[in-house]
């Protein structure tokens, strides 16, 4: 006799669990926008609880690799249809097995979860049939696959699609007639009386006239609760035909619990690679934008990064025609930290989320904004964003930045990601920059990956570990941004604009004063 065949996930190849039942946003997820990425990739399955599983970033390269493989089966359209249509059934599955647990008539119950175990083994008939004609090379749904092809040929199955057909076949053939008269309604068998319905149609034909005419069908609601007066009814239909719906009854008692587990879950989560691809589809659409499956590494620190771009932004400006500028980002090396300069606006703290985003999408194995991506695998991610000050808070904003950064560092390794974002901002300029070098001088001590947004020059040559990128501008006009991260030296530009900006003796500045 062959071994039974066993199945755990499509998400998890073993080595690692399923997210925690309480598992939570990670700091970092407001700064990098993450939260809205998450929300509009999980809209409409908020009941599937998937947020967890976005958030809760995979232990080693393996396991990301795991999920690589599925969503590369998922490029057969014809599977990825099947999936989708699966999906759907099961919805319908679950509404009306929900319904039967709400029904106030135990008849009522039993009909009701009939039908959803009718539908539940039609989809997974289905859903098998696509499995093995798209024939998936990845463990995870080549292993499902065939332990649904065991489940499909099972007895737990096949006798309950013998015991549906049977019961409904019965419950079809109950007829009975309904006489109203007035108040009183009357129930009895139906004794093959003559049917008018079609001497009535042809009586009326006659007027029927060509060109729109107004129709007066009417289609009763099916998720509504009975009311008493078809609760009465039901009743004694029922006692008209006490041996269908005895059957009935014990129908209900057997496959009270039809759903299986491992089906379930199969649901639930293949619905992680159906939303992600989804949300790619809408991200994509009318632009060139470009995604990647990205090569995770245990070992090496480097970052090599093209075409990268905020997938926040980018989810954000979907329909409204603005442009997106992907950028490339480069450690090679002994390099660590990238130090972004460059004017106002013009892109920098959006190329710190793209590539903190970046990190986190890719510990969770989905495929990644750009055209090609290498990373290391980190341990952690640390963001350090400008907070609001706050009149309840007891301690100055400037201290409150030098605990959390103090914070942060202390729980930095060598294998972490840290993402400043113009720290420090509420000091003088020469403070500023006293204590971004000494910030500077810990995070090169430490070696982890790090990205810094700031107008300080200085910050970007204290190290040869250092990188510096720039925000350009057009040549032809300084004042427009073209959102253009590129490697190069600083070139002091960014300060003079600041402060240009906050004495407001900019060409924009001054031309609206000289309007008035």
């Amino acid at each position: 006799m062959d071994a039974p065949v066993t199945f755990t996930s499509i998400l998890f190849d073993g080595a690692v669990g399923p997210p925690s039942a309480a598992a939570e946003v990670p700091d970092y997820a407001a700064d990098l926008h993450l939260d809205d990425i998450v929300r509009a990739v999980t809209a409409g399955n908020e009941e599937h609880e998937l947020a967890r599983v976005f958030y809760q970033p995979l232990r080693d390269a393996e396991a990301i690799t795991y999920r690589h493989d599925v969503f590369r089966d998922f490029e057969d359209a014809a599977l990825l249809a099947a999936v989708r249509s699966f999906g759907q059934g099961m919805e319908v599955v679950m509404r009306r097995f929900e319904h039967a647990s709400k029904a106030r008539h135990p008849v009522d119950q039993e009909r009701w979860l009939l039908g959803s175990a009718e539908v539940f083994s039609s989809a997974v008939r289905e859903l098998n049939g696509a499995l093995h004609r798209a024939n998936p090379s990845s463990a995870g749904l080549s292993g499902f696959r065939d332990w649904l092809t065991r489940h499909v040929e099972s007895a737990t199955l096949t006798t309950l699609e013998a015991d549906t057909r049977q019961v409904k076949a019965a419950l079809h053939g109950v007829d009975y007639r309904l006489r109203i008269h007035g108040l009183k309604v009357t129930i009895t068998r139906f004794r093959s009386e003559p049917d008018y319905s079609a001497e009535v149609l042809e009586t009326f034909d006659k007027f029927r006239q060509d060109g729109e005419r107004k129709l007066y069908d009417w289609r009763f609601d099916q998720g509504s609760d009975m009311n008493h007066v078809e609760v009465a009814i039901l009743d004694r239909v029922a006692r008209l035909h006490p041996d269908v719906f005895a059957g009935l009854h014990e129908y209900a008692q057997r496959h009270h619990s039809f759903l299986d587990p491992t089906i379930e879950r199969f649901d639930r989560e293949v619905r992680f690679y159906v939303a992600w691809l989804d949300f790619i589809e809408r991200v994509q659409r009318g632009r060139d934008l470009r995604f990647c499956y990205p090569e995770v590494d245990d070992e090496s620190q480097s970052v090599d990064a093209r075409g990268t771009f905020d997938l926040a932004l980018a989810a954000s400006l979907v329909g409204t025609g603005q442009r997106v500028v992907p950028n490339d980002v480069e450690l090679r090396g002994g390099e660590r930290i990238v130090v972004v300069t460059g004017p106002n606006q013009g892109g920098k703290t959006t190329l710190a989320r793209a590539v903190g985003q970046l990190h986190h999408l890719a510990r969770i194995g989905v495929p990644v904004p750009g055209r090609s991506v290498r990373l290391p695998m980190v341990d952690r991610i640390f963001t350090h964003f400008e907070r609001q000050e706050r009149v309840e808070d007891l301690s100055s904003k400037l201290e409150d930045d030098l605990r959390r950064i103090h914070g942060i560092l202390e729980q930095t390794t060598p294998r972490s990601l840290l993402i400043l974002n113009e720290s420090f901002t509420s000091t003088t300029v020469d403070d500023q920059l006293f204590i971004g070098r000494q910030v500077m001088r810990r995070i090169v001590e430490l070696g982890p990956t790090c990205v810094v947004v700031t107008f300080l020059d200085e910050l970007a040559i204290l190290d040869r570990a250092i990188v510096s990128m720039v925000g350009t501008v057009d040549p032809e006009d300084s004042t427009r941004r073209t959102f253009e991260i590129v490697r190069r030296p600083p070139d002091g530009l960014a300060y003079a604009l600041a402060i240009a900006e906050k004495h407001r003796v900019t060409y924009p500045s001054v031309k609206a004063r000289l309007d008035r």
